[in-house]
């Protein structure tokens, strides 16, 4: 290439600059233009995390990725313009219509980002003084990109040229035709609403019901279904609409955990009874992991078939299973130790047979025939 030739390219004579040498132009001012903002983004958001309010780095964050999408936007932009003036003058009104819908879908974008930053703060921020539990941060933040969706798909028709009045029109004619052939998927939406509102349980909260065969934890809560993980550890989905038909436990916010056991000794230490409650008694009241502030009682209960039968009823202080079941053997060992030192036995089931010969009795020869539970 001569220095004429140059020249003409350059604009460095009486002639423009050529529209390739502009458009290269403008593809690299764009890219040192992202490389900086980036990297001032990059080094605010370092300086903003010794702030008190996470709501700073919340913003830079979620405008990280769509600040260097709308400098490419309006970069590329610029230069298809000047390349579409020199190659075909009727792509500019196209060029145009695309950077709207492109500016609109990176102001959508942003605030996405913004809504699932804000989620993520509210939850697990130290900065913030009263955290908010997932389900409902969840919820929240699922209705409001919805919302936005919803809006900007309006807002990017209304720039097309179509007219959002007759596709609202059209939506409210159609949204009852949807409304029959979808219904158990409305069931199901409000069903999660209702979930997401009452909040019956949370995420990794254990649930049952006793009208269905349903136990697990949660795992996760959708707007259709929601998905519990049962203890042999397999996924259970049910539909929303399911917890509006049925009553669902939640024993993971139960205050206390139960102890209700039935002991029975021999009918031959019914003598010694009374003192082996009494001391059962204030075992259990002095112990350290009941909490003696609930209801609990130790008493005679019945005349069993082969034992006179006492009860253990209290209330452990953990909720945790495993603790309470530790709790729960210390309880019942210390209760075996109180019979046994009072030399009395745990019963175990006995029968009394009466043997005949030839028709007539003998006298009655009790024979004890022992059976393990």
């Amino acid at each position: 290439m001569n220095w004429e030739t140059a020249q003409t390219y350059l604009g460095l004579g009486d002639t423009d600059m050529h529209w390739v040498v502009r458009v290269f132009l403008v593809v690299s001012v764009t890219l040192v233009v992202n490389f900086i903002v980036h990297r001032i983004l990059m080094r605010l958001d370092k300086q903003l995390e010794r702030t008190k309010t996470p709501w700073d780095n919340v913003l830079i964050t979620a405008a990280q990725k769509p600040a260097g999408a709308f400098i490419w936007l309006v970069g590329l932009s610029v230069a298809a313009e000047i390349s579409g003036t020199e190659i075909d003058p009727d792509l500019s009104s196209l060029i145009s219509a695309v950077r709207e819908v492109g500016v609109i879908a990176l102001l959508t974008w942003f605030i996405l980002r913004c809504i699932a930053e804000s989620e993520k703060a509210i939850v697990n921020s130290d900065k913030v003084k009263t955290n908010v539990d997932y389900t409902t941060a969840s919820a929240i933040s699922k209705l409001l990109r919805a919302s936005v969706i919803i809006t900007s798909a309006l807002v990017i028709l209304q720039t097309l040229g179509y007219s959002i009045s007759g596709v609202l029109a059209f939506g409210g004619i159609g949204g009852i035709a949807v409304g029959f052939a979808a219904k158990d998927l409305l069931a199901n939406f409000f069903g999660g609403l209702m979930v997401y509102l009452d909040r019956p349980f949370a995420i990794g909260d254990w649930v049952r019901s006793p009208d269905q065969n349903i136990e697990g934890t949660v795992e996760h809560i959708g707007w259709r279904q929601t998905r519990i993980r049962t203890f042999d550890k397999r996924p259970l989905y049910v539909p929303n609409a399911t917890f509006s038909l049925i009553s669902v436990e939640n024993p993971s916010r139960m205050t206390h955990r139960r102890i209700n056991e039935t002991i029975g000794v021999r009918y031959d230490d019914f003598s010694l009874l009374p003192t082996i409650l009494a001391e059962i008694k204030s075992m259990v009241a002095n112990h350290e992991d009941l909490d003696t502030e609930q209801v609990y009682m130790v008493n005679f209960n019945q005349f069993g078939p082969s034992s006179l039968d006492f009860f253990i009823y209290a209330y452990t202080k953990t909720v945790d299973w495993r603790t309470f079941h530790n709790v729960k053997e210390d309880v019942l060992f210390k209760a075996m130790s109180i019979i046994e030192s009072h030399g009395a036995e745990v019963a175990f089931p006995t029968h009394t047979v009466h043997m005949a010969d030839n028709g007539n009795m003998l006298p009655p020869a009790e024979v004890e025939a022992s059976s393990k539970k």
